[in-house]
C-alpha cells in the first residue's frame, strides 16, 4: 500500500504559502506517495497542482456533496456532504499530515491529527501558542465558557 501523505491549509493564502504549498506537493509526489486533502482551493489546490506536475496521484475528501467541487488537481474525489466534519476523514486517511498556514480549520485538522497519533509537519503554520482562553482551575474554565458563550 502506498504512503499516503496530508496537506492541510487555508483555502485562501498568500503567493508565498501557494508556492511552499505547490513545492511540497511535488515533493510528495517525487518520493511516491499518495497527496490527500481537503480537494478545494488554496493550499489543497497548490499541493494537488504540485503533486499532478510531477505525475503524482491526489485524493480530494471534499466537504460537499457533489464531486465536481474539487479542484482540478483532483484524481478521486471523495464526496462527502459532510462540510468541516470531513476533516476527520483527511487525518484518518494520511500516514502524517503537513500543514501550511491555515485558519481553524487547520487547527481541528491538527488537533485531531496528534489525537490519533498521526504525525504532523508544520510550515509556516500554528505554533504551540494557540489562541484559546486559559483557565488555572476547573471552576475558572466553566465560569470562562459561559462568559465566552454569552459575549457570543
Amino acid at each position: 500500500m502506498r504512503v499516503m501523505i496530508g496537506v492541510i491549509g487555508g483555502s485562501t493564502v498568500s503567493k508565498e504559502l501557494t508556492s511552499l504549498a505547490e513545492e511540497v506537493g511535488k515533493l510528495i509526489a517525487l518520493k511516491g506517495a499518495v497527496l490527500v486533502c481537503g480537494g478545494m482551493g488554496g493550499v489543497m489546490e497548490a499541493s494537488a497542482k504540485g503533486a499532478k506536475s510531477a505525475g503524482g496521484f491526489t485524493v480530494g475528501i471534499i466537504p460537499g456533496a457533489v464531486k465536481t467541487q474539487a479542484n482540478p488537481y483532483i484524481d478521486v474525489p471523495i464526496v462527502t456532504g459532510m462540510g468541516e466534519a470531513r476533516n476527520v476523514i483527511v487525518v484518518r486517511s494520511s500516514d502524517a499530515v503537513i500543514a501550511i498556514g491555515g485558519r481553524y480549520g487547520t487547527v481541528s485538522e491538527i488537533a485531531f491529527a496528534l489525537n490519533f497519533g498521526v504525525p504532523v509537519v508544520g510550515l509556516e503554520t500554528w505554533g504551540l501558542d494557540l489562541p484559546i482562553l486559559r483557565a488555572s482551575s476547573p471552576e475558572q474554565a466553566v465560569e470562562m465558557a459561559f462568559k465566552a458563550i454569552k459575549m457570543r
